[in-house]
């Protein structure tokens, strides 16, 4: 194993590789700032949930946490495997203090992180997070004696996560029951290829065809559900003649879909096809990040509703479906957030919300996706070196200054023609580049332009 350090340790979470930044010690030092943390803000609460995605480690990195949790004289509900929003769900239903999820999300198996959660299931604030990182670089020790320690108890949430969408007004078991869908789902070995097909049996669903969904946490393809990662599935969806395929990532939490015939339905189409689904029952507000499709913003207009941008950051998106009151919120990384639910990505539910409305209005996936307006997106990524982040978006803001410029998270500019996003990763020490247009051609030349532009001043200053 190399010797960098790849530790991110960020209001977004502690993220590493294990063994090369993420250590015994280092999961003790932020376990015990966490745990500081619910003491402080937890109003007498003890309890905190943890759970984890299926990577090899998480089971270690679990034990190691659970038991510094309990040291701090917190009780600890451990979920065991549970993807990331049945998680937030059992803080919600536990009244705890708090939770931790142990999943890298998208990236590789060799990945894991802390994914800490406030009393409401969600992930913390800007705020929150910075007083953890504060506590953790203080050396915090909120060691308990022998006769306060906490308990550690273990409890299986799934079926409470599954009944609670079961039990939402819009989602009819039996309609979509009868509809008969042929389905394959991809779980990317991981908790995802347990939930989802569970979900579906709740559903009514028996014709389903797993794919990748032993939860070795040994990834059968690159984590992320994304369509040059997926070739096997598109290929076994067409193979088996489903009428849809559906794909997570490790800790289900962002969801893409796949129609008839094994073609795959861009991930940013995910909330949007959500949304017009759930305005057909309720009229609201969505809100989304910056770097999301335009597309939503057509569909929203066709029932009179309004758009709301955030920061990239789920609990950005969050605070700003809570601002203005959104029915429905998400990101275009294939997350939908349904606060009648709890107020997190949630791929079962996108799950159930896409397969009602498909059974209620007796249409196909394919038929669904040629309703919905056709953009191109495209999404690249570049290592910047020594180079500071913030002085290359500056320049690249006062290059176009001319444009319309959003610097609410890095600089996105807006041109007639679709737009670019520029910004530095809060999971991964690179710049991401978003690029969208109406044709491919002209997308991924304007994702070109500004990925030649932003590696010119990286490299000459």
């Amino acid at each position: 194993m190399s010797s960098r350090n790849t530790l991110i340790a960020s209001i977004s979470g502690i993220r590493g590789i294990f063994g090369s930044g993420l250590s015994p010690e280092i999961l003790v030092k932020y376990a015990s700032a966490f745990a500081q943390w619910c003491v402080e803000s937890g109003g007498g609460g003890r309890t905190v949930v943890v759970g984890r995605d299926a990577r090899v480690t998480g089971d270690i990195c679990s034990r190691i946490v659970t038991g510094t949790l309990a040291s701090a004289g917190l009780d600890v509900v451990d979920a065991g495997l549970a993807t990331t929003p049945t998680v937030e769900m059992a803080v919600i239903k536990e009244e705890a203090v708090g939770g931790i999820v142990f999943s890298a999300s998208h990236n590789p198996a060799e990945w894991n992180a802390l994914k800490l959660l406030n009393r409401k299931g969600e992930f913390l604030s800007p705020e929150e997070g910075a007083r953890v990182l504060d506590l953790a670089e203080a050396g915090t020790d909120p060691t308990v004696g022998y006769q306060s320690v906490g308990g550690i108890v273990r409890r299986d949430f799934l079926d409470h996560h599954i009944e609670a969408i079961l039990s939402l007004p819009f989602i009819e078991p039996g309609v979509i029951g009868d509809r008969g869908f042929r389905v394959v789902v991809d779980g990317v070995n991981s908790v995802g290829g347990v939930a989802v097909p569970a979900l579906l049996n709740r559903l009514g669903i028996v014709d389903v065809t797993c794919v990748n969904c032993e939860p070795t946490g040994i990834f059968a393809h690159p984590a992320e559900p994304l369509p040059e990662n997926l070739a096997g599935t598109l290929d076994v969806v067409r193979e088996v003649g489903a009428d849809i395929g559906i794909v997570v990532d490790p800790d289900a939490d962002r969801l893409a879909l796949i129609e008839p015939g094994g073609r795959y339905m861009s991930e940013e189409l995910t909330q949007v096809l959500a949304a017009d689904f759930m305005w057909r029952f309720r009229n609201g507000p969505f809100a989304t990040n910056l770097s999301s499709s335009r597309a939503i913003e057509d569909v929203a207009a066709r029932y009179g509703q309004e758009v709301y941008r955030s920061a990239v950051g789920e609990i950005n998106v969050v605070r700003r479906m809570q601002e203005v009151g959104a029915v429905l919120g998400g990101e275009g990384n294939g997350g939908v957030i349904l606060p009648d639910l709890h107020y997190g990505r949630d791929a079962l539910v996108g799950v159930a919300m896409v397969l009602q409305h498909l059974a209620g209005e007796q249409i196909s996936l394919s038929e669904v996706r040629e309703s919905l307006p056709a953009y191109h997106i495209i999404k690249r990524k570049i290592e910047i070196g020594s180079a500071d982040p913030g002085a290359l978006l500056r320049t690249m803001a006062e290059r176009y200054e001319s444009e319309r410029v959003d610097l609410t998270d890095g600089v996105k500019i807006d041109f007639d023609e679709g737009w670019v996003h520029m910004r530095r990763s809060n999971t991964e020490p690179i710049m991401r580049i978003y690029a969208e247009a109406g044709g491919l051609e002209e997308a991924e030349g304007l994702a070109a332009r500004f990925v030649a532009e932003l590696g010119s001043l990286a490299l000459n200053g």
